[in-house]
């Protein structure tokens, strides 16, 4: 009767206490349940490798919206970096643009650019100034050669369009121009094209890459001798005192 008490109360204690079987089973199972995985992937690499690859079409866009500088890549090796603007030949007999940085270029082509625009609207305000009716002058176009009406332009006038050129400059600085306290003075910055101010609302501008360099190289020949023009109708009027149109004889027109 002790003899199977104690066989009780001992099997009773076993139960309770750890056993080395149910470890190593444990850990053969996890060991199985391990090598069935790597034997798993290393089955799946295989049919992984031999699936065809997706291909993912990506849409064709121009160089000209691709790079946001108009297709145009600078180039060290070329005049001005390889800026549009010699269709023929780079004419630089001065050497300004020797030995100058990118940003240097860039700030050089931009003040072209600007001059060559505003060249062309002298051009046309002489010719149109001095022979269309004006807001100073009302319809008598008999009124003062080009090169004083400025000064007879009351201040009412004056005032709304010189702030509309200072509103101007500010949006092109704030647009094309490192702010002085982050980085030196007149540093161009480097997302920027020489006088592309974003302002097309014709929608006149090229999304070809070569388009544009014809387009820019049409603008800067057609301003170049804008700014000729003007110049020699404004050295012109200050030799004789006539009006360009009546120095010629055009329509009977006197500024007299």
């Amino acid at each position: 009767m002790k003899l199977a008490i104690l066989a009780t109360l001992a099997g009773s204690a076993a139960a309770f206490s750890p056993s080395a079987s149910i470890g190593v089973s444990s850990s053969a199972l996890r060991m199985s349940e391990t090598d069935t995985e790597e034997t798993t992937a290393n089955t799946e690499e295989p049919v992984a490798a031999a699936a065809s690859p997706i291909v993912v079409e990506t849409p064709v866009i121009p160089a000209v919206v691709a790079n946001g500088l108009n297709g145009w890549s600078a180039d060290a090796a070329l005049p001005m970096y390889g800026l549009p603007g010699a269709p023929y030949s780079f004419f630089d007999p001065l050497g300004f643009s020797k030995g100058t940085s990118l940003s240097a270029a860039k700030r050089l082509r931009e003040a072209e650019v600007m001059h060559c625009r505003v060249g062309m609207m002298a051009f046309l305000g002489y010719l149109i100034g001095e022979s269309t009716p004006t807001i100073t002058y009302g319809m008598d176009i008999q009124h003062t050669i080009a090169n004083n009406q400025l000064a007879e332009v009351s201040a009412t006038i004056l005032l709304p369009l010189f702030l509309a050129i200072n509103f101007a400059e500010a949006f092109r600085a704030s647009r094309g121009w490192v702010e002085p306290g982050n980085g030196s003075l007149f540093t161009i910055r480097e997302t920027y094209y020489p006088g592309d101010l974003g302002f097309d609302p014709l929608g006149l501008k090229p999304t070809d890459a070569t388009e544009f360099a014809e387009m820019q190289d049409g603008e800067l020949s057609n301003g170049r001798l804008a700014m000729l023009a003007a110049a020699g109708m404004c050295a012109q009027e200050l030799v004789d005192g006539q009006g360009i149109l009546e120095h010629l004889g055009v329509l009977g027109i006197s500024t007299q």
